[in-house]
């Protein structure tokens, strides 16, 4: 046992020694011609085939590489939508059910082995029927069917005919679907069972990107690690826990930087680059760093280009009074940003584990024993928003009233009040409860023994099983925790619906509800929401929706994203869109800045000496 773990200590130092030195040639920028973008991960990548990806690091990523029919303006607020792949708006049915969508011509998938000569060919309609007829296949499990289910004339239909085959790879992507029809090579026509509101917000997630079928026709199971698409970056390596490279696509179509933004804008500098092509970036590296103390260091030794602020270093690096970098940042020419993330953090509650699932005194008990107040000062800084709903004030239909109605208060004299009508619906006293958490940082099981320190001191006896993410995301979509601890989403679009589908019974994990918390009449109010227009009757009914799970205690909703970045001066064109993933194409580096960074680092420490 001792030997094994002093193995373990030795591989730990030698990771951080490996992150600290550099995880490739190619990221050293002090002797390359290439404009180098550095970023840091906090947790390892599940998938880069764009029908599976599920999580935020996976859409950041693959979005630099595939593309969508439809995008978000880079610089315009309110957040608006454009053609990215489609060549215009689609024409759309008096009924609300036809959309038909012109296709830009000349788009060509990156050079791959998968086709002949390894040239890539042109996009057409094809692509985007195939893509989504794989969604649908149920040999190809991919976690996002949901998005698909009931609403595609005939998606449903080809689903079931999928179940007859033994794998994924022996379907036959001919069989008809009367609503996915490529017209003519430019020409997608896509027909709904009933009207979707959020269609084409929807249809800016690269989850919908288009697929060549010779790609997963030659790497099947592996396309997870061989993205192919039409963006302005192709993956060239990924070394699995450690760093992933993407490459300039050297036939990316001609893209040019906005031209129309504010004046604001125009003030930042953020319209000087208006009508060149992009991208401008040659290589970008994503370094998985699972630890905050090494990613801050590499930071701050200028071998990222962006950082999140860890919560140890916080009051050395912001001055939250003024919101800017401190003295010792901007000595540095480090910036900072402040953006609201449209987010939900929460301690959710499996609904189908017997013992909470059909508690109710537990689940509130447990939810007055959480102080998001404490949680959000201690790990964030007092920086995120405490949740006081499932609606993000970002979102359409937030109601600002909600935080009066006391739904997520913390009140342990009310928790223990409730554990003893828990106790009376158990029959006896309630057993030790697993918390499943994500265990691969300091930060993590801080984070977990905070949660455990709460919920015990109100007399409820819980433990913590801690897991890698792709562990913890997989035990999480099969419903094998009891509770989970350290989740959350970010939401794609701003329409509220994509949080209230995480209550429907039939988005069951993994297809978005992972409490797999059912509600008969919420049901039912949801067939009406999910075919309704913005309007005042549809903001009625959201928010009688949103009371309704706020009343059943699913969850404990703690907190609501707030990203404070850091980025170093040398990085231009920097505007974050919390709905746009693929926007790296904009960034521009000054290289020269970039490279003069360790003259300035000697220059600082030789003045600091002198004082």
């Amino acid at each position: 046992m001792n030997r094994l773990l002093r193995q373990s200590g030795f591989l730990a130092a030698l990771w951080l020694s490996l992150l600290l030195t550099g995880c490739s040639e190619k990221d050293d920028i002090s002797s390359r011609n290439e404009t180098v973008f550095r970023y840091p991960l906090g947790a390892k990548i599940k998938s880069l085939d764009t029908g599976n990806v599920e999580d935020v690091y996976g859409s950041l990523i693959a979005s630099q590489i595939c593309e969508s029919l439809y995008t978000y303006h880079y610089l315009k607020r309110p957040f608006t939508l454009e053609p990215m792949l489609a060549a215009d708006m689609p024409t759309i049915s008096e009924d609300k059910q036809t959309y038909t969508i012109p296709l830009k011509q000349g788009v060509y998938f990156q050079d791959d082995k998968c086709f002949p000569d390894g040239q890539g060919r042109e996009l057409t309609a094809h692509d985007f029927v195939f893509a989504f007829k794989r969604i649908a296949n149920i040999r190809y499990a991919s976690p996002n069917w949901g998005g698909f289910k009931e609403r595609i004339v005939g998606l449903d239909a080809f689903r079931e005919y999928t179940k007859q085959f033994k794998n994924e790879f022996e379907v036959d992507y001919r069989e008809p679907v009367e609503g996915l029809q490529a017209l003519d090579n430019y020409t997608l026509q896509i027909k709904l069972v009933k009207p979707w509101p959020q269609f084409l917000d929807d249809l800016t997630s690269v989850i919908t990107a288009p697929v060549a079928r010779e790609a997963v026709d030659l790497y099947q199971k592996d396309m997870i690690f061989h993205p192919v698409g039409t963006g302005p970056y192709r993956l060239e390596s990924w070394h699995r826990g450690v760093y992933l490279e993407l490459v300039k696509n050297p036939n990316f179509r001609q893209d040019a930087f906005p031209a129309d933004g504010s004046d604001e804008d125009r003030q930042a500098g953020l319209l000087a680059d208006a009508g060149l092509a992009m991208p401008f970036i040659d290589r970008i590296v994503f370094r998985i760093i699972e630890e905050d103390q090494p990613m801050w260091l590499l930071f701050m030794r200028g071998e990222l280009d962006i950082a999140g602020i860890p919560k140890d270093n916080f009051s050395s690096a912001v001055d939250l009074v003024m919101q800017r970098p401190k003295e010792e940042m901007r000595r540095r020419h480090i910036q900072l940003d402040i953006t609201d993330q449209p987010s939900l953090y929460f301690l959710g509650f499996n609904m189908q584990d017997p013992v909470l699932g059909k508690n109710k005194p537990l689940r509130e008990a447990i939810c007055r024993a959480i102080d998001n107040e404490k949680l959000n000062e201690l790990f964030y800084n007092g920086r995120w928003r405490v949740a006081h709903s499932i609606i993000h004030p970002l979102l359409n239909e937030y109601a600002p009233s909600i935080a009066d109605e006391g739904y997520m208060r913390y009140d342990p004299d009310e928790a223990r009040r409730l554990l003893k009508e828990a106790e009376k619906i158990h029959g006896g006293p309630v057993p030790e409860l697993v918390i499943g958490t994500v265990g691969g940082s300091t930060f993590m099981r801080q984070f977990g023994q905070f949660v455990e320190r709460q919920i015990e001191a109100v007399g409820i006896q819980v433990r913590s099983d801690y897991t890698d993410w792709p562990t913890y995301v997989d035990k999480t979509n099969k419903g094998q925790h009891q509770i989970f601890a350290g989740g959350g989403v970010r939401f794609s679009t701003p329409d509220s619906l994509g949080v209230l589908m995480m209550f429907a019974t039939k988005y069951f994990a993994p297809l978005g509800n992972y409490f797999f918390y059912s509600n008969p009449e919420y049901d039912r109010l949801f067939e009406q929401a999910e075919v309704m227009f913005p309007g005042p009757e549809r903001t009625a009914l959201y928010r009688k929706m949103e009371r309704m799970v706020l009343a059943d205690y699913p969850a404990v909703f703690t907190s609501h994203r707030v990203q404070y970045t850091l980025y170093h001066g040398w990085l231009e064109n920097y505007k974050p869109h919390p709905f746009l993933y693929g926007y790296m194409k904009y960034l521009r580096i000054d290289t020269e800045q970039q490279k003069a960074y360790k003259d300035l680092l000697k220059q600082l420490k030789e003045a600091n000496e002198d004082e």
